[in-house]
C-alpha cells in the first residue's frame, strides 16, 4: 500500500474508473450481442437495437473507453453484418416468390 497521501487518492480514483469503464464495455457487449441477435432473428426492431449498440460504442469512444478506430471496426462489422443479413433475406424471398410461380 502507498505511504503518500496524493498516491493513495490516486489508487481510489483509478478504482473508481476501472469499474465504470468495465461496466461500459459490458453494456456494450451485451448491445452488439442483442442487436447481432436482432439482425439473425430477423426482428422488427433491428434499427433500433443497431442504433443502440452504435450509440453506446460511440459514446465509449467519445469518453476515452476504447480507441476510436476499435469503435468504428465494432461499428462497420455490425453494419456488415446486418447489410449482409438482409441481402440474404432478400434473395431467399425472391428465390421462394419465384418458385411459387
Amino acid at each position: 500500500m502507498a505511504n503518500i497521501k496524493s498516491q493513495i487518492k490516486r489508487i481510489g480514483t483509478n478504482e473508481k474508473r476501472r469499474l465504470r469503464n468495465k461496466a461500459a464495455k459490458s453494456e456494450i457487449k451485451t448491445r452488439v450481442k442483442s442487436a447481432v441477435y436482432a439482425v439473425e432473428t430477423g426482428d422488427e426492431a433491428v434499427d433500433e437495437q443497431l442504433r443502440q449498440a452504435v450509440k453506446k460504442l460511440d459514446k465509449a469512444a467519445a469518453r476515452g473507453i476504447i480507441h476510436r478506430n476499435q469503435a468504428a471496426n465494432r461499428k462497420s462489422a455490425l453494419m456488415r453484418h446486418a447489410a449482409r443479413s438482409a441481402v440474404a433475406t432478400a434473395s431467399s424471398g425472391a428465390a421462394s416468390s419465384s418458385a411459387e410461380q
